[in-house]
């Protein structure tokens, strides 16, 4: 799993998400014209392989601080896996899995707000 957001953290940053439709476009943005809580999402990563912080929290703040989380979960995984534990890097129960969606639906609301209008990309 590690391999594959290497490749795709890889990807975004040699082919530049921030050229419109580049990647496709969002069917929310599309069909509402609000950004949803992934929008910017990928340009947030290509800033991110790129060290450039501020620009990365522009485009999708809670993005950063997820990949932010994800890689602090992964350098703690990797020691007990080298030791041949057979954890999971990552276990979310029922009430973290709410927890997360309500996070998402609350971000994607107050970015969508006069008052969080700077959370938007």
């Amino acid at each position: 799993m590690g391999a594959i957001g290497l490749a795709a953290a890889g990807l975004l940053h040699f082919h530049d998400p921030h050229g419109s439709g580049s990647y496709g476009f969002c069917p929310f943005l599309e069909l509402t014209g609000r950004p949803c809580p992934g929008c910017g999402g990928l340009r947030a990563i290509n800033d991110l392989t790129r060290f450039d912080l501020g620009a990365a929290l522009s485009s999708n703040a809670l993005a950063v601080v997820l990949v932010g989380i994800l890689a602090v979960a992964f350098v703690l995984w990797i020691p007990r896996r080298w030791r041949g534990e057979d954890a999971r890097m990552i276990v979310l129960g029922p009430r973290a899995g709410v927890a997360v969606m309500f996070l998402l639906a609350v971000f994607g609301i107050v970015r969508n707000t006069p008052w969080g209008y700077w959370l938007a990309p």
